[in-house]
């Protein structure tokens, strides 16, 4: 990437902070901010005082909230949190930035109180996520760059084009602008450690590893593409492969490395839940034959290729990589057939989710994770594209527009309560899209900059 390429799209970040809602409004995000509060100001991992903080002021205040996170106990005798620690130590450094400028204007605003709930904390966590999305599109960038020479353009398409915008700007408070980060980080470190494996570039990607997982569990499977990458034959026939004793040494670096780098998350899943893992909860919601694989894709109401059409074109293009590789890059294929591997662990294990439908929530958001495999398959349709004829190009152009047309769009009907938030109807939302929003997109730009709590209280569904 060009430093005019890169001061580019940091302007173009920074001009779009404002955009960014620095507040918490879902259970899932109270969770993941609980871990952060509370290890910074109680340097432990009960979450009740938080809970009730929330519960209290009408940001979580539901009848499943209550039942679920202020009456249950695990084990040990706390309340039950499903999230996990990885965010909380991503926020850290903005979470710490914010507790030093609470603390020196308390001389001059004596009513701003340093308790880790006032509004500097959660706009730290929010411009957090909203900054860890940003640097997941830069490493998508640097991705599809280094197999197709294409690489702004795709991943501008896929963050305008993706739930990953909806999660950077309008639910920060979520984790999966951090998922996007973290598996983004680590298929980067993956592309640049492979041509060689070194016993430390081995190490850096067990690093990576880690972080991805402790940011979401789910995201561990991504690593199964490396795994393969490096213990299967037909590397690059220029690369000498590491030696049995070699490989075997490698493998147990990253092991002991994986297991250092979760081990904060493995304490505090003993402190919680009596045992180094999850509560019983979570894991009785899975079926692990991925009963829903094929409706978390196709299904119209909550399908991922409903909600984000434009992840069809990116899957195809990573399909293409697989099958015919892009000129002058001779491990393409193998690179492509490892993504689409990993693509599938995420598709495989959202299909083993009961709660599947992630009903009440902006789209698939389990798969935000995807940015940096859709950019590369954007960046093969581009560069294909780029040599077809004028009509190709304009066609896929075309095709790219409306889907990013489609997620901008949805966001506003999400956002401002016009549609059924619980599932999609692809027929009346696709009127709204390209008749009545239209109409209306002024008037819910200036509301969101102007007055942005009069979305919190969505309208009654027509």
């Amino acid at each position: 990437m060009t430093r005019r390429e890169l001061a580019g799209l940091v302007a173009l970040f920074l001009v779009t902070l404002p955009a960014v809602t620095p507040r918490l409004y879902s259970s899932d995000e109270v969770q993941y901010f609980s871990y952060l509060r509370s290890l910074w100001f109680d340097r432990d991992v009960s979450f009740d005082n938080e809970y009730r903080y929330f519960y209290d002021r009408g940001v979580a205040r539901t009848q499943g909230f209550e039942d679920t996170f202020l009456q249950l106990t695990t084990p040990t005798g706390r309340r039950v949190n499903f999230g996990t620690l990885g965010c909380a130590i991503l926020w850290t450094p903005f979470y710490a930035v914010a507790d030093t400028w609470v603390r020196m204007a308390q001389a001059r605003s004596p009513d701003l109180e340093a308790d880790g709930f006032s509004a500097p904390y959660l706009a730290a966590v929010a411009y957090g996520s909203a900054f860890y999305g940003f640097i997941a599109v830069l490493f998508s960038i640097g991705a599809a760059r280094r197999l197709t020479g294409y690489g702004v353009g795709p991943a501008l398409v896929i963050w305008a084009g993706t739930p990953l915008l909806f999660y950077m700007y309008v639910a920060p408070g979520y984790s999966h602008a951090c998922s996007a980060f973290a598996v983004a980080l680590f298929v980067s470190v993956w592309l640049r450690v492979r041509p060689t494996w070194t016993v430390g570039g081995i190490a850096a990607l067990a690093a990576a590893a880690g972080l991805m997982t402790m940011v979401r569990e789910q995201d561990a499977f991504v690593a199964l593409g490396p795994a393969l990458d490096y213990l299967l034959p037909g590397r690059n026939p220029d690369v000498r492969g590491p030696s049995l004793a070699g490989g075997v040494r490698a493998l147990g670096i990253a092991a002991v490395t994986f297991g250092l780098c979760v081990l904060p998350q493995l304490v505090a899943y003993k402190a919680l839940n009596g045992h180094f893992g999850p509560s019983g909860l979570v894991s009785r919601k899975m079926s692990w034959t991925a009963p829903h694989a094929l409706e978390v894709l196709f299904s119209p109401e909550h399908g991922f290729f409903f909600w984000t059409p434009v992840a069809v074109v990116g899957i195809a293009g990573l399909f293409l990589l697989a099958l015919r590789g892009v000129p002058y890059h001779i491990d393409a294929r193998r690179i492509g057939a490892c993504a689409l591997l990993m693509l599938a662990t995420q598709i495989y294990v959202s299909g083993s989710v009961e709660s599947w439908t992630v009903a009440g929530a902006f789209g698939q958001r389990r798969f935000v994770a995807l940015t940096i495999f859709l950019t590369m398959g954007i960046a093969t349709i581009w560069s294909r594209a780029h040599w077809r004829a004028s009509r190709t190009r304009y066609a896929v152009g075309a095709c790219v527009a409306v889907a990013i047309w489609w997620n901008v769009a949805l966001m506003a009907l999400f956002g401002s309560g016009l549609m059924d938030r619980q599932r999609l109807e692809p027929r009346r939302n696709a009127y709204d899209v390209f008749v009545t929003l239209p109409k209306m997109a002024p008037q819910l730009a200036y509301r969101y900059f102007t007055n942005r709590r009069s979305f919190y209280k969505a309208p009654e569904i027509r």
